[in-house]
């Protein structure tokens, strides 16, 4: 299967770095013109060099701001006023012991992983449904339904996704705009080894303290071990193109598959 995208322009929000950087290099691999984003102009010119660095032909754009505010998004809606992709994949998680989540915490991740997704699907939307075409995804997770513990707060905001996801799903229906959620497992990333290590012994070499982690606090998975950027950012761009066309409305998995799954 050949996926090309070329034409279309794409926005994935969070991508300097880790799964949001994964999937504007596939984005921009597949023939897509991706727009970067990430709160400062310096991480996201970092950002930019590298995809080039990897594919030199990548057409690429700038597309700074904290969309966790209003006026970080209507800076990039001002620079990008229209795509055909969006892939909303913003987000923040960190452990804590849930008694001990301020007021100031939840609405923060709200805010960040919930908030600024509904901003930019709100935005972008109405100029898909003009065109008769267009593909939004939120990235989710797993938390999503198997809350962990030690991160309630971050597991609420992904099962959030998931309804925000369906409901957009109806109000574009029969208008060739596709609206998904991706359940994406542990993923490796920096974030996510620092995470990791905030879990299990900071001395056991990185190999060890992964299979470790998987063992003691996700312990369900099938693939036992965690899942690479690329992995993720596979099912992204397959979404996001024309073979895709029939699936909407869906939470579809990339999560390394449960023992015992309860998830959709």
């Amino acid at each position: 299967m050949r996926i090309d995208l070329t034409g279309k322009t794409a926005l994935v929000t969070g991508s300097t770095q880790g799964i949001g950087a994964a999937i504007a290099t596939g984005l921009a691999a597949a023939g897509a013109t991706v727009a970067v984003n990430g709160r400062g102009e310096a991480s996201v010119a970092s950002a930019l060099d590298r995809i080039r660095a990897a594919h030199p032909g990548a057409v690429l754009l700038a597309a700074p701001g904290d969309l966790a505010t209003d006026e970080g998004a209507a800076r990039v809606l001002e620079d990008l006023p229209a795509v055909d992709i969006l892939v909303n994949n913003l987000g923040i998680f960190g452990a804590q012991p849930a008694l001990d989540i301020t007021d100031a915490e939840w609405r923060r991740y709200f805010e960040v992983n919930v908030l600024a997704a509904v901003r930019l699907t709100r935005a972008y939307l109405p100029g898909m449904r003009e065109r008769s075409w267009g593909r939004i995804q939120y990235i989710a997770s797993d938390s999503a339904v198997v809350i962990p513990a030690e991160m309630i707060h971050y597991g609420m905001t992904k099962t959030a996704l998931l309804a925000v996801s369906r409901g957009f799903a109806k109000e574009a229906a029969g208008s060739g705009v596709t609206v998904n959620s991706v359940i994406a497992g542990p993923t490796h990333t920096g974030g996510v080894e620092d995470f990791v290590y905030q879990l299990v012994d900071r001395d056991l070499p990185w190999e060890e303290a992964q299979r470790a982690f998987m063992r003691e606090h996700r312990p369900q998975s099938l693939l036992q071990r965690l899942i690479e950027p690329e992995e993720i950012a596979n099912l992204v761009v397959y979404l996001s193109s024309p073979y895709a066309s029939a699936t909407t409305g869906a939470a579809v998995r990339v999560d390394g598959g449960y023992v015992d799954s309860i998830l959709p």
